[in-house]
């Protein structure tokens, strides 16, 4: 399998900044230095197994939602999926904010 670490380190970019963090948040939570995370999500770092799953897990998604841009949807109506792929980034952030919103209610 090819991995393109180019687009996964944009997709952790992406993903950090709709969660609201900055760079340097991120890499304190994660245990890295600010350089070292700029690097993977420029794709000029592979990060370490270890380092991969840990970031996975500071910004609440799952390896295929880096590796491959997909999240795993076999509990996720099929229509749901179809209308979110014709969103806009907009639009797909304004979507996660309102399922963070739903998640923290049922807390």
């Amino acid at each position: 399998m090819y991995i393109d670490f180019e687009s996964l380190g944009k997709r952790i970019a992406q993903r950090r900044m709709a969660l609201g963090y900055k760079q340097n948040e991120l890499a304190e939570m994660a245990d890295l230095s600010n350089n070292y995370l700029s690097n993977i999500e420029n794709g000029h770092s592979i990060p370490s197994l270890t380092t991969f799953a840990n970031l996975c897990l500071k910004l609440e998604t799952t390896p295929d939602m880096f590796l491959l841009g997909t999240i795993k949807t076999n509990d996720i109506p099929q229509s749901i999926i179809d209308n979110l792929k014709l969103c806009n980034d907009k639009s797909l952030s304004l979507i996660s904010d309102i399922i963070q919103c739903v998640l923290n209610q049922q807390k």
